[in-house]
């Protein structure tokens, strides 16, 4: 199946946090932001925030972060309203500091 119109594709937004104090408090904190700023967005299909599986160390493993936040929205459109959401600017006040790298990867999902 080839999804050549974005209009009505779901849309994954995956984000991957390298932190600056990566202790076990401050991981907890910015994953409890996590559910307190973003979960709650028109347009959610599924949310989940949390931290790295510390376990798997396979060659394949990218263990270049701490967090990490997924969400599935219903199409771009709820996706793009959601990046100029008010809550998610303050998320971003909130936590940039403590971030060494932020990676974004967003895929168009059946």
């Amino acid at each position: 199946m080839n999804q050549t119109d974005s209009t009505d594709s779901k849309l994954a937004h995956n984000v991957f946090f390298s932190l600056k104090d990566a202790s076990d408090d401050a991981v907890q904190r910015l994953i409890d932001d996590c559910f307190s700023y973003l979960r709650e967005h028109a347009g959610v299909l599924f949310f989940s925030a949390g931290r790295l599986v510390s376990e798997h160390q396979r060659d394949v493993n990218d263990r270049d972060f701490e967090v990490g936040l997924h969400i599935i929205f219903t199409h771009k459109k709820t996706h793009d309203d959601y990046q100029a959401a008010p809550r998610h600017d303050e998320f971003i006040e909130r936590n940039r500091e403590n971030w060494a790298k932020v990676r974004v990867f967003d895929t168009y999902v059946m």
